[in-house]
């Protein structure tokens, strides 16, 4: 069991992260905010396949205005990302930010920050101070001779301890990079010198293939050393993508138990079904169901029962039939086409029951 690192609890509108609590999955619109009815059908969806916090853009007065009527609509804590302009997280949390998202560095001078940190606090507002290696400073890039972890680490502790010398601390810290090892690192390091909460996640990850297996690796790592509290797997593609992903990384790591798990064989040449084909219409299939099971689907008849023995339920096809298994033991002969339709009727019978 992984031994998470003790943080600070922090209270992103109805979602407690820190202090124990689980990890939270988060994810951010990718449709324009100010057009309200776009944005709040995309983050129902992402509230349904799982997502308990949502980021959207602020890129325009429109954009934080439209926050307070995206908020009657939606049930999850909503964060402002903020970029260059101090007055639109003002005018953001004015109407309903849950949290802003901003990089110190890029709004101004300190008394933009004192305003900011001044609104925050009367609202008890969290700050997601975030950092990319993009964003690194001219003198922290001549200090270690280019991007490096530490310089990242650096760079985002400055910023961190400018807004707690402000007198606030209610914070979570985000430093990100596009490279895993250097992610991986820069985690390690800044969760040896602070306690404040840790967004995690590998930016510009790339496509849903792709940025999720890169994002597997970093998050998966840095994770596994009981660093962070909520994450986001960005992908290029639609956000609920990232939520699947983001699941299936914490429930690899014992780290989510809400959902259905599906396993399954690779094909050899002892397979006999469509398997593939069937693999990936159970995993769409559940979907459907939020109770904590493992599903196994087989494509041999001979050592499926054994390679399933760790799953709740599972499925084997051999040649025109099959099996359905239950905690490794076979309960009856299924005919082929009829796979799919059994394992639905065992996941309705079992959601009954839990």
């Amino acid at each position: 069991m992984i031994q998470r690192n003790h943080t600070k609890k922090v209270k992103i509108g109805t979602v407690e992260i820190g202090g124990g609590n689980p990890v939270a999955i988060q994810s951010m619109t990718n449709t324009r905010t100010e057009d309200i009815n776009a944005t709040v059908s995309q983050i129902l969806r992402l509230e349904a396949a799982g997502c308990r916090i949502v980021r959207s853009t602020v890129p325009t007065e429109e954009a934080a205005l439209a926050f307070r009527e995206i908020k009657k609509s939606i049930h999850i804590p909503l964060v402002a990302d903020i970029h260059f302009n101090h007055r639109l997280a003002i005018l953001a949390m004015e109407n309903g930010a849950d949290k802003i998202r901003i990089n110190p560095g890029n709004i101004g001078s300190r008394d933009n920050i004192r305003a900011v940190v001044d609104c925050a606090k009367e609202r008890q507002i969290p700050i997601r101070v975030g950092v990319n290696s993009g964003s690194l400073e001219k003198d922290l890039l001549e200090k270690y001779q280019g991007v490096t972890a530490q310089g990242i680490v650096e760079s985002a502790l400055d910023k961190v301890h400018l807004i707690e010398d402000l007198g606030y601390d209610n914070l979570v810290i985000s430093i990100k990079s596009s490279d895993v090892l250097m992610s991986i690192r820069a985690h390690e390091l800044i969760a040896e010198k602070t306690d404040h909460p840790l967004h995690v996640g590998i930016t510009e990850s790339g496509t849903v293939t792709s940025g999720s297996i890169r994002s597997a690796v970093g998050i998966g790592v840095i994770l596994y050393q009981g660093i962070g509290d909520t994450i986001r797997v960005s992908l290029t593609g639609d956000p609920v993508e990232e939520i699947h992903a983001a699941k299936k990384i914490l429930s690899a790591l014992g780290l989510y138990r809400s959902g259905v798990q599906v396993i399954s064989c690779p094909t050899c040449g002892r397979t006999q079904i469509d398997l593939i084909t069937l693999a990936n219409q159970v995993e769409e299939m559940a979907l459907g169901y939020d109770f904590p099971i493992k599903v196994a689907v087989m494509g041999c008849v001979v050592n499926g029962p054994g390679e399933a023995r760790e799953a709740d339920i599972g499925i084997a096809g051999g040649k025109e039939c099959g099996l359905l298994i239950r905690k490794g033991e076979i309960i009856r002969k299924i005919p082929e086409d009829q796979l799919l339709s059994s394992l639905k009727y065992e996941l309705d019978h079992w959601k009954q029951e839990s």
